[in-house]
C-alpha cells in the first residue's frame, strides 16, 4: 500500500489546462510540496552501496590519497632525457663514464623508437585510423538503432498511455452519467413515495372524520321496533306459502282437463 501511486488526473483526456490561471495554481502547488517535503539525510539507504573501488588501478588508488591527503603533485622526472657527464669529482673514473655512455645509448635506442613509431605511423596510420573511424562508425549506428528502439517504445508507451486514459475517461463519463440517472430516478422514487404517502394519510383523515360524522347518527333499535320487524317477516312467509298452495291447485286443475280431453279423443 506505501508504494502505490494514486492517479487522480487523466492529462490525455483531461481539458481545461489552458485555461488562465491553471498553470500559476499548479505551479503554486509544486512549490507547496517542495516546501513541505524533508529529504532524509540518506535518501538512497534503499539502494545497493555503490561500489566505486571496482575499475581502479594501483595509480589512480594512489592518486586518489594523494587528493584525499593534499599533497603536491610530483612534477615530471626528466633527467632521462638529458645526458649529463660524469661529476666533476668523477671525471677521472671509468665507472662514470660508462654509466653516461650507457645513458647516451639508452637516449639515442628512446629516440630511434620514436623514429620507427613515426614511420610506421606514415605508413599504416591512415588505415590504422579508417578501421578506427569504422568500429566509431558501427558503434555510432549501434547507438542511434538502440536510442531509436527507445523512442518507439516511449511512444508505444505513451500511446498506450493515452488509449488507457482516453478510455478510462470516457468510462468515468458513463459511470457519472449512471450516477446521475440513479440519483434522479432515486429522487423521483422518493418524490413518489411522499405523494403516495400524503394521499394515505389524506385518506385515513377522511375517513375517520366521516366515521365521526356518522356516530352520532346512529341509535340502538328499541325492542317495540324489533318485535315490529318479526311480524312483519311472518307475514311475509304466510303470503308466499298460500301462494304456493293455489298454484298448485291449479295445476291439478289444468292436468284433469288434459286427461278428460284425451279420454274424449280416444272413445
Amino acid at each position: 500500500m506505501a508504494n502505490e501511486i494514486l492517479v487522480d488526473a487523466l492529462p490525455y483526456f483531461d481539458v481545461g489546462f489552458d485555461e488562465p490561471g491553471v498553470r500559476e495554481m499548479a505551479l503554486a502547488m509544486v512549490d507547496e510540496e517542495c516546501r513541505r517535503y524533508k529529504p532524509s539525510k540518506n535518501y538512497l539507504e534503499s539502494l545497493p552501496p555503490l561500489n566505486t573501488a571496482a575499475f581502479e588501478t594501483d595509480l589512480m588508488k594512489n592518486e586518489f590519497q594523494r587528493l584525499e591527503s593534499g599533497a603536491r603533485m610530483e612534477t615530471m622526472n626528466t633527467k632521462r632525457y638529458e645526458l649529463p657527464a660524469p661529476p666533476t669529482g668523477k671525471l677521472g673514473e671509468i665507472q662514470a663514464w660508462q654509466e653516461a655512455v650507457d645513458n647516451s645509448f639508452a637516449q639515442l635506442e628512446h629516440q630511434s623508437i620514436r623514429y620507427l613509431n613515426l614511420e610506421l605511423l606514415q605508413k599504416y596510420g591512415c588505415e590504422s585510423w579508417k578501421i578506427a573511424l569504422e568500429v566509431l562508425v558501427g558503434l555510432s549506428a549501434r547507438a542511434q538503432k538502440d536510442l531509436s528502439e527507445l523512442k518507439k517504445e516511449i511512444q508505444e508507451i505513451n500511446w498506450r498511455r493515452k488509449s488507457k486514459q482516453i478510455e478510462t475517461g470516457e468510462k468515468l463519463n458513463r459511470l457519472n452519467q449512471q450516477w446521475a440517472q440513479l440519483v434522479s430516478c432515486n429522487f423521483e422514487i422518493e418524490l413518489a413515495i411522499e405523494t403516495i404517502l400524503q394521499q394515505i394519510n389524506n385518506l385515513s383523515q377522511a375517513k375517520e372524520e366521516a366515521v365521526e360524522e356518522k356516530s352520532p347518527e346512529e341509535k340502538p333499535e328499541s325492542p317495540e321496533a324489533k318485535e315490529d320487524v318479526e311480524v312483519e317477516t311472518k307475514e311475509t312467509n304466510g303470503h308466499k306459502e298460500e301462494n304456493g298452495n293455489s298454484n298448485g291447485s291449479e295445476e291439478s286443475n289444468e292436468n284433469e282437463q288434459v286427461d278428460n280431453q284425451e279420454d274424449v279423443e280416444m272413445s
